[in-house]
């Protein structure tokens, strides 16, 4: 009852109207909840065989779909929401966002269809859209410092292209090539943001907080990171890529001990983006360990989407929706619930198949219905605040 209780509204009066379409994070945050809460129990019971593969088949639709349908779609919706901060300039809003999403749900319907042409279209397209949505108030802004994440976004189309396109027998690479290179340039992308605003949160939402950036650190994390995307891209493997990852593994975890965050365990707003970010140097350290076969590929790749992507989203989507709807800067117990409810799905997910082989299975089936919970929770909690104005009548 008590966490039925907070998924209730606050008691001030409900604003009336409709503005799902107002800033970006709204239609694209809600849609991706729902999209996460839905597509991995999908997976679940795909990997389980009891049900049937979709056009990209087995693990490679998984794969896309995690990235291409879920993360995109929250970068996409916080570089909407961000870019009009930091250029004072309006992204889209109204029927050109409502188009931008529209597109996204084509692309995620047309991926479970046999047109595989129309589908790869949709996945190329929808970063492509997203790019010219951001360039337009960048450029006319002048705001130099952020055109890398346009540049970031086109690259995602060409990767989405490659991926299709060897899908398609078009290309003949394996279909891992275009995934991995989409998992490096994500990790370089919530490096980029975790390094901009979970300090910035720390020093602001923690009493007595002090977190610091170095330099030498941040230069060294996050060349690393795009050095080991340059490794992917020409095709290296073993000792060269894992001297790479644990370079980077180390630098991100001495990154994220200048943060403090032993400080943050009585703030979950904050908590949560910390022990988000940890999975970064765990995932490098298990890509090293990979590249000399001592553990499973599949443990890395999902110490990144589920803990690193999963948490920081989660914890980036709850407070980005209270900050642009007008809502007090505090985890209720459903957002703390949906924190735990996706880190618990990533420890279940790395460390029981890790620890115990044999349970692998069981793993993911656990860690895929946590999963879902979390962010089915978010879902239920935030769609009455992602469709309505603003509690104090501002715009967005």
């Amino acid at each position: 009852m008590v966490l039925l209780q907070n998924i209730q509204e606050p008691s001030h009066p409900a604003p009336k109207g409709f503005a799902l379409f107002a800033l970006g994070f709204r239609p694209f945050y809600l849609l991706a909840s729902i999209f996460a809460a839905l597509s991995v129990p999908l997976w679940a019971l795909q990997f389980a065989g009891l049900l049937p593969q979709p056009y990209l088949s087995g693990v490679v639709w998984h794969a896309h779909e995690m990235l291409f349908g879920f993360t995109l779609a929250v970068i996409v919706g916080f570089l909407l929401t961000a870019g009009r901060n930091w250029t004072n300039m309006p992204t889209p809003t109204g029927w050109a966002l409502c188009a931008l999403a529209a597109l996204w749900v084509l692309a995620r319907i047309l991926v479970l269809t046999p047109y595989a042409q129309a589908a790869a279209v949709a996945n190329i397209a929808f970063p492509l859209a997203a790019a010219a949505g951001l360039a337009v108030p960048f450029i006319k802004a002048r705001n130099r410092r952020n055109y890398f994440f346009v540049a970031l976004l086109v690259l995602l189309a060409a990767v989405a292209a490659l991926i299709h396109l060897t899908a398609l027998g078009v290309l003949a690479m394996p279909p891992w090539v275009g995934l991995q290179l989409t998992l490096d340039i994500v990790l370089f992308i919530i490096v980029v943001m975790g390094g901009r605003v979970i300090p910035m949160f720390t020093n602001n939402g923690v009493p007595g907080a002090s977190a610091a950036k170095k330099p030498w650190v941040e230069k060294l994390a996050l060349g690393a990171v795009l050095a080991l995307l340059l490794a992917d891209a020409m095709g290296l493997q073993g000792w060269p890529v894992a001297v790479v990852a644990v370079v980077a593994g180390i630098a991100h975890l001495c990154r994220w001990l200048l943060w403090e965050p032993w400080k943050t365990l009585r703030t979950p707003l904050v908590w949560v983006l910390h022990l988000a970010y940890v999975w970064v140097p765990i995932h490098l350290l298990l890509r090293m360990c990979s590249e000399f076969g001592w553990v499973a590929a599949s443990l890395s790749v999902h110490a990144l989407t589920v803990g690193a992507v999963g948490g920081l989203v989660i914890g980036m989507m709850t407070r980005t929706a209270k900050g642009h709807t007008g809502q007090p800067l505090h985890a209720d117990r459903c957002d703390t619930a949906a924190y735990a409810l996706v880190l618990l799905a990533a420890v279940l997910r790395v460390a029981l198949p890790l620890l115990v082989p044999g349970q692998t299975l069981h793993a993911i089936l656990v860690s895929a219905a946590l999963w879902s919970a979390g962010f089915g929770l978010y879902a239920l909690r935030y769609a009455p605040l992602l469709v309505r104005p603003r509690i104090d009548g501002r715009p967005g």
